[in-house]
């Protein structure tokens, strides 16, 4: 294998969360009175740090979303995932030959670290994530498409980005990816592949990314 890392998107990527978290992204903005379907939701937020919503919102009504914003989306979202979430089918297959080889891996995701380990927990993916592999946008303050996660963790986990392989579902992440200077295979389970162009290679089943990582 010609990577010494490879780092994981977290949503749609490890746990299928994306069409949890973005109906109830859509559902809530229109409750605000910013009317947004699923669609719309996918398009503009998804793979994104919670500030892109804040951003986009007041950038196109001239307000801005109540304070609590972010505590209220994210407890319906948790309890949503606590009834619902699941791993991405053929995840654990991947961990398993990643370990099995030693090749080192890690999550970095736009979303919060809780929420990283309540989906983590539920689905029972903890067991292959312990803190020192688990890495959010809190900890750079810019969220994708900036690299500055990409290359945070690449930095933490002692890994030159040329040697980092990122795996990942949205536009935004494919972007930063390609910013920090790393490899990237786009999964296209929920994103259509034109979206993802810019990835260097495709993939729509977690059980293929195996062979595209022995190739």
């Amino acid at each position: 294998m010609r990577y010494d890392l490879v780092i994981f998107d977290n949503d749609g990527v490890l746990v299928d969360s994306e069409p949890i978290s973005n109906t109830l992204l859509a559902a809530y903005l229109s409750e605000l009175g910013h009317p947004t379907s699923y669609e719309d939701s996918l398009r503009d937020y998804m793979g994104a740090a919670m500030h892109r919503v804040h951003d986009l919102i007041e950038e196109r009504t001239g307000k801005r979303l109540p304070v609590d914003f972010d505590d209220v989306f994210h407890g319906r979202v948790f309890a949503a995932f606590e009834r619902e979430l699941e791993p991405v089918p053929g995840v654990v297959e991947v961990l398993e030959k990643l370990a099995a080889d030693g090749v080192p891996y890690c999550v970095a995701s736009s979303g919060s670290h809780e929420r990283i380990r309540v989906g983590h927990r539920k689905t029972g993916l903890d067991r292959w994530f312990d803190d020192e592999r688990i890495f959010s946008s809190q900890d750079v303050g810019r969220g994708k498409p900036a690299p500055d996660l990409f290359l945070y963790a690449a930095a933490r986990m002692g890994v030159p980005p040329e040697k980092c392989l990122v795996v990942e579902d949205s536009p935004l992440g494919v972007r930063a990816a390609g910013a920090a200077g790393m490899d990237v295979y786009g999964f296209t389970a929920m994103t259509p592949a034109e979206r993802l162009a810019g990835a260097d290679r495709l993939f729509g089943e977690m059980s293929e990314l195996i062979a595209l990582l022995q190739s």
